[in-house]
């Protein structure tokens, strides 16, 4: 399996702007063989702007049609995280369109992050665990991703990829050095994580999106730049998975 990742500046808002850095990235993911691409959180309309609620969008919305439609045209699955607006309520979401433009997906983050996206978001509460290119694949988004609960959880569902947006900030460098290798290794997965890099409001990202094979192996990192990263995840060697989950102790 070929997986991309997609890391670049906030759109700020301009959904134009989004949209075809999307589309652009994709095609050329798509052309270098991969499988699916991962954008980062909130890639629309843009992780750290005022107005997020006036501009959370549907589902069904023609932005979302937009990128779905891309993705059926270059047969590559995109996963986009997403403001969602469903009735009264917006959502910390993340939806993946496959190779044929289908919704394969949508979730929304569980484990929302600090006093703003509280105020803004209601917490989802389910798992997305979805087939693709011969994998079962799950998103999570940025926070979630650090609780090893929530990684054990879908490992033990049958989870082998999990497709992770992300708006990481300063000075949490540690979770793109050591927190999500260190997941993929514990938990027999791989995790194409997506950040933003440069700033954004008063917000400086850390880059270090990168995509980490099953045991642990870092297949490809950008660092503080725009990036579009494509790695070939190795076959899963039994001999080098983790068994944590078989050996597990419960001490009372």
């Amino acid at each position: 399996m070929r997986l991309a990742t997609w890391q670049g500046a906030s759109p700020a808002s301009d959904l134009e702007t989004g949209l075809a850095e999307a589309e652009r990235a994709l095609a050329a993911a798509a052309a270098m063989g991969a499988a699916a691409l991962v954008l980062p959180e909130v890639w629309l309309p843009g992780y750290n702007q005022d107005d997020i609620p006036a501009r959370a969008l549907e589902i069904d919305s023609a932005p979302m049609r937009r990128l779905a439609d891309s993705a059926r045209k270059t047969g590559c699955a995109l996963v986009v995280g997403y403001a969602q607006r469903d009735g009264d309520s917006v959502y910390n979401a993340a939806a993946c369109f496959g190779p044929d433009g289908g919704l394969l997906a949508n979730y929304r983050k569980v484990q929302l992050y600090g006093p703003r996206e509280r105020a803004i978001y209601a917490p989802g509460d389910a798992y997305a665990l979805f087939p693709l290119a011969g994998e079962t694949a799950a998103l999570l988004i940025c926070y979630d991703v650090e609780f090893a609960p929530h990684v054990k959880a879908l490992a033990d569902r049958g989870a082998t990829v999990i497709l992770n947006p992300t708006a990481n900030m300063m000075p949490f460098t540690h979770v793109v050095r050591y927190t999500v290798p260190a997941m993929a290794a514990n938990h027999a997965v791989t995790i194409a994580y997506a950040n933003y890099c440069g700033s954004e409001g008063d917000l400086t990202y850390v880059g270090g999106s990168q995509i980490v094979g099953p045991h642990g192996e870092v297949l490809a990192l950008a660092g503080d730049h725009p990036a579009l990263l494509v790695a070939e995840v190795p076959p899963r060697d039994p001999a080098r998975l983790s068994t944590q989950t078989a050996d597990l102790r419960h001490v009372k």
